[in-house]
């Protein structure tokens, strides 16, 4: 799966609900949190209900993120999202796993679970809540590196050194448990020189993606996961190196310099369906 974009967007606004039909995105995520006022909320949760039922956005992940689980509004998200089934639901502020056993109770077997890793409490659970991941049908992980920060009162804006370990430590437990892994948003509507490095760095940590919260984010997340045109003629180079019949069965062959394996080819083999993926 290519994910290299998720936007957020608030289900209250049924304009830009309307809008993401039409937008290259990889992933679409319909907020019923942060970005819907509190006496909002009920006309949001019936808002995303009618999106997810009409469908119209092609390829796209429809994903759906609830009020937390300590809010009075949270069980009425996941009683109505379990009738209709988008492609996951994103529950925020995930402690732990009994945080995410709620959820799947509340919401039933049939709808994969992402898990926004935000707390404190939730970085500490890292490892359990991947070992919890396949009986919880919990598919990725994202950063919610402004929550984070404000919990660990970082000064705003944050230094970047401050949530890059933790950052890497969302991504090693997703890669252990088989998960998507997605960046956290940039703040910054009108840098693109800042949105760009922080693509670059997300996908230098092993993200798969970023999520964003303006459309015109989408391309320089598209351009920042890549691959980008270095990393496909590498992987084209591998590719044809061990395809050499001469080369064919060794298990470590030098490639311009470097030593390369069996490792590398499956990497390149990864780099070129991702490819030719976005491509199509």
């Amino acid at each position: 799966m290519i994910l290299r974009s998720a936007l957020f967007l608030p289900a209250s606004n049924s304009r830009a609900i309307a809008k993401a039909r039409m937008l290259d995105s990889d992933a679409v995520i319909l907020d019923l949190e942060d970005a819907v006022a509190p006496d909002a909320k009920a006309m949001a949760r019936d808002a995303a209900v009618a999106a997810v039922r009409e469908g119209g956005f092609g390829e796209r992940l429809l994903v759906v993120r609830t009020n937390g689980l300590d809010t009075s509004h949270a069980m009425d998200d996941l009683a109505a999202l379990a009738t209709t089934r988008p492609a996951a639901v994103l529950i925020p502020k995930v402690d732990d796993v009994a945080t995410l056993a709620a959820a799947r109770a509340a919401l039933g077997p049939d709808v994969p679970l992402w898990a926004m890793i935000e707390t404190c409490r939730g970085i500490l659970s890292l490892g359990a809540i991947a070992q919890a991941a396949t009986g919880l049908r919990l598919t990725a992980l994202v950063a919610g590196t402004n929550d984070l920060a404000k919990e660990m009162r970082l000064p705003y804006p944050p230094a970047p050194e401050a949530l890059l370990p933790l950052r890497v430590q969302i991504v090693v437990a997703a890669r252990s448990a088989g998960l998507i892994a997605l960046d956290g948003v940039c703040n910054a509507l009108d840098a693109p020189e800042r949105l760009a490095a922080e693509c670059t760095e997300g996908r230098r940590l092993g993200f798969d993606g970023k999520t964003l919260i303006h459309p015109n984010q989408i391309a320089a997340a598209h351009a920042g996961f890549g691959p980008n045109a270095a990393e496909i003629a590498w992987a084209r180079k591998v590719m044809d190196a061990f395809a050499d019949p001469a080369q064919a069965t060794l298990g470590a062959i030098r490639l311009d310099g470097q030593m390369v394996e069996r490792l590398h080819l499956a990497e390149a083999e990864r780099i070129l369906a991702r490819a030719e993926k976005a491509a199509g």
